[in-house]
């Protein structure tokens, strides 16, 4: 009887055992299994974050629930704000930098710049302090281009030097004393340009005549030869005589004619014995369409300037002012020139530039060069003239080129007005006053 008490109270034990060995291994491995992960927002990114990156400091520990394999939200990148930057305003400074290619490179981004049905309207700019020298060191933050008085934002800039294709017209209207002058220092030309340039030579008096053919390069063999065939003596100054005993016939008897057919008016007379004087020609606008013409041909990439060495004036011609600068800027030509003769003179020159109606444009060379970016310079003697071909052709070298792409319809025939300023004060900004749109400009 008392064996079979300790028998059932072994069992009972072991069966015991069994039941808390299997609670103990359930129990195990039920804490083996992870909770569910509880949704957590993105932790900011700041500096006192211990998150898995941490600016400054690299890598860190990650904390419990930062996870990636537990928190699948810390693997979502925050969505980026569709919300516009504000826009820029019309006198703020540009920050967005616009294409700035390399020292050397300017010249072939600015003639492989893609033109996708937009206008790309390219500057020139030069600028000189108050003293008259070439300001450097400026950068695309100091400019502000504006079309039809709106402001258009930079997507170009360089500093390079552009080969120059330079037409020199020469005025051979002067006075004798004037063309001496100009004849001796036209050996002068060749230096102020380099090997990469190439030149044009046309002269005119009573019409435009090409001296060189085309264009031929700066420094040949050829062009001193070209620059020769311009030389003349010049016209005199002489008191015009309409009246009188030494007009009309060389030969009076009782201060009439000899021979009647030689009287003024002829031989039925009429006009009271008074000659009208001859007026002059100086057929200016005529010569710069022509060298215009020949220019138009010249590769883009090459800056296309007319040179003018003349006293401005202009009578004779058949084409107007209005039909030549506009083929001047549709045709991106900048007039430069030296002005010579009375129109050199201090004060003169100035007035000169007035014009009454009917009558001779006695300077319209200074209207050229302002309306298309170029400069003019005045000089007397033969000295001053050479020191005009080297500084001006320094000048159309060393230029800032500016790049947009115009807000307006590609092709619409109108004018379009353009206004370059710079951000610092006492600088002289020097660029075309505006342009007409081009088919060659949209591709």
């Amino acid at each position: 009887m008392k064996l079979g008490f300790t028998a059932i109270a072994l069992a009972a034990l072991l069966s015991s055992s069994t039941f808390l060995s299997q609670a103990a291994l359930a129990q195990q491995q039920q804490s083996a299994v992870p909770d569910a992960p509880v949704p957590q927002a993105p932790q900011p990114f700041s500096a006192d974050t211990n998150g898995p990156i941490t600016p400054g400091k690299g890598a860190g520990d990650e904390q419990p629930g930062a996870n990636s394999s537990s928190n699948p939200q810390a693997q979502q990148q925050p969505e980026p704000s569709s919300q516009a930057p504000a826009s820029q305003g019309a006198d703020e400074v540009q920050t967005a930098p616009p294409e700035m290619p390399a020292a050397g490179e300017g010249v072939e981004k600015a003639t492989t710049i893609i033109h996708l049905h937009v206008n790309f309207v390219e500057i020139p700019v030069t600028v000189k302090d108050s003293k008259g020298k070439l300001v450097a060191g400026l950068t695309f933050r100091n400019f502000k281009v504006y079309e039809n008085n709106t402001r258009e934002p930079l997507a170009f800039f360089t500093t390079d030097s552009f080969s120059l294709s330079i037409a020199f017209v020469v005025d051979q209207s002067l006075t004798s004393d004037v063309m001496a002058k100009v004849n001796n220092s036209l050996g002068a030309i060749q230096g102020a340009l380099t090997p990469y340039d190439e030149v044009a030579v046309f002269s005119y008096n009573n019409g435009a005549q090409d001296r060189s053919g085309g264009f031929t390069g700066a420094q040949s063999a050829r062009l001193p030869y070209v620059l020769s065939m311009t030389k003349e003596t010049g016209s005199e100054m002489l008191v015009p005589v309409n009246s009188g005993p030494l007009a009309g016939c060389d030969i009076r008897e009782n201060g009439n004619c000899v021979d009647p057919n030689l009287q003024p008016g002829g031989s039925a007379g009429g006009n009271g014995g008074w000659t009208p004087i001859p007026k002059e020609i100086h057929t200016l606008n005529d010569a710069v369409l022509a060298a215009a013409k020949e220019l138009s041909t010249r590769p883009k990439g090459r800056r296309r300037i007319i040179y003018v060495i003349s006293d401005g004036k202009e009578y004779g011609s058949k084409a107007s002012y209005k039909e030549v600068l506009r083929y001047l800027e549709t045709n991106k030509i900048a007039v430069y020139g030296t002005l010579v003769g009375d129109s050199a003179r201090w004060g003169e020159g100035r007035l000169s530039r007035l014009h009454l109606p009917f009558t001779m444009y006695d300077n319209l060379l200074a209207k050229y060069t302002l309306a298309t970016g170029g400069t003019l310079d005045s000089e007397r003697s033969m000295n001053g003239i050479q020191k005009s071909y080297a500084s001006i052709a320094d000048e159309a070298r060393n230029q800032y080129t500016l790049g947009y792409y115009s807000h307006l319809p590609i092709l619409d025939g109108k004018f379009r007005k353009i206004d370059v300023r710079v951000d610092r004060p006492g600088l002289e900004v020097i660029a075309k006053t505006g342009y007409y749109p081009a088919a060659e400009d949209s591709h």
